[in-house]
């Protein structure tokens, strides 16, 4: 500064004008400076970073280069000549100090933002990022790391210690806890909720509160993200999943079968016991044939030894349609391709309802997906829903309307021929 106005001075010019001439080349130089430098800092620097970081083996720095962390950390270049040269304008030098070193802390935030960031994608690409996410301590860290940067720059400004005002923190608690009330809930919950490993990124859960029912997409510091089934996102706050009850499916994914739990209901006047020839007729049935000789010779013995009179059926032991219905249920699921034999299954009886005798099936597939699912769960029942006639059983449905016009047609049918009988 010193040197541009002696210079100056040596043209016989206004000492008022020199002094302007002087601040305004000064500043004119420091703006070329700074242009320079943050130019050979991007095109320069930058690129050289750039290059060494996509053309080496390592992943995990090109996620420091997708989140800017070099670029915004070329802005401090600028400051710091700016923070230099504020010496040379004496009245203006504490504004200008302090201008530059706000910028320089706001810089910092940023380069420290990006890196939190970088850290969280380079997480992401281990596999226990989907069991243990850290996505809502990152951002717990950022909002800590921002309102000490704001308190530093008050600080800075007042020209007090931050540790003044950081001890004015406490009369502000209450405020701070209504602020930010939802933030402290989120990250006290994604504290629970990673250390009891409640859900996880790819968990299927159902929430019918926030009717949500899909897959997790995202764990953040205040919300879990679900992509329902319709393609549609729920946004859940992440204290709700530790005060509200939700199913998780993960163990059934885990376990990898789905299970089928659906009844068939039959009418009750249809049961019967089974006849000869009805007998004679199961054992041509092949996942019957065994099964019935063995159960005949069973009731034979038990019947003999007992020395029951079979003239009257209720005496005694005997089939029944259900009961060989019920057998042949079971062998149809153990023989089918697409349900697992190393889970439970069984077929049982119900308490009887106003719509007949519910025959409820309780297995699980060998496959969970969804479509697949639904295909074997679809095949099992129109099988079922096609034999129970050749068992002499038949499906309760309550009468349609089509039911209704057939009684009419027959009773007009009946009352006409009555007419013509008289």
């Amino acid at each position: 500064m010193e040197l541009i106005r002696n210079r100056l001075l040596e043209y016989d010019m206004d000492p008022v004008l020199t002094e302007y001439l002087a601040v305004l080349l000064m500043i004119l130089f420091i703006g070329v400076l700074c242009i320079a430098a943050n130019f050979l800092t991007k095109k320069v620097v930058l690129r050289v970073i750039a290059h060494f970081i996509t053309h080496n083996k390592f992943e995990w720095d090109d996620m420091l280069l997708e989140r800017k962390v070099f670029h915004r950390l070329s802005h401090i270049v600028p400051a710091i000549i700016i923070y230099y040269f504020s010496s040379t304008f004496p009245d203006y030098q504490l504004l200008i100090e302090k201008a530059a070193m706000t910028y320089l802390i706001v810089v910092g935030l940023m380069v420290i933002n990006s890196f939190l960031k970088a850290s969280n994608d380079i997480y992401l690409t281990f596999e226990i990022s989907k069991i243990k996410p850290i996505k809502g301590y990152i951002q717990g860290i950022q909002i800590t790391i921002f309102i000490l940067g704001g308190i530093v720059v008050i600080a800075h400004w007042l020209g007090e210690s931050p540790f003044i005002l950081l001890s004015g923190v406490g009369a502000l608690s209450a405020v701070l806890l209504l602020v930010f009330k939802d933030s402290l809930l989120g990250l006290v919950a994604g504290i629970q909720l990673s250390a009891n490993d409640m859900v996880r990124v790819g968990d299927w859960i159902e929430m019918p509160k926030y009717e949500a029912d899909g897959d997790i997409i995202d764990i953040s510091l205040n919300t879990v993200k679900v992509q329902n089934f319709d393609k549609t996102i729920t946004t859940i706050p992440s204290y709700a999943l530790i005060s509200d009850s939700f199913k998780n499916w993960r163990g059934m994914q885990a376990s990898g079968g789905r299970r089928i739990k659906r009844s068939l209901f039959i009418d009750t006047k249809s049961i019967i016991f089974c006849t000869d020839e009805m007998i004679e007729k199961f054992k041509t049935i092949q996942f019957l044939s065994d099964y019935i000789t063995a159960k005949e010779h069973e009731i034979t013995e038990y019947n003999s030894k007992n020395k029951i009179n079979r003239n009257n059926p209720v005496n005694g032991r005997a089939l029944t349609n259900i009961g060989v219905f019920r057998a042949y249920i079971t062998q149809y699921l153990h023989h089918h391709s697409g349900i697992s034999k190393d889970m439970t299954l069984l077929v049982r009886q119900l308490a009887p309802t106003e719509n007949g005798l519910p025959l409820e099936i309780y297995a699980f597939t060998n496959d969970i997906r969804w479509h697949v699912y639904e295909s074997i769960q679809s095949d099992i029942f129109d099988h079922l829903f096609a034999v129970a006639a050749q068992f002499g059983l038949h499906i309760f449905q309550n009468p349609s309307g089509n039911d209704f016009k057939n009684m009419m047609e027959e009773m007009g049918g009946n009352a006409g021929r009555r007419e013509i009988g008289n």
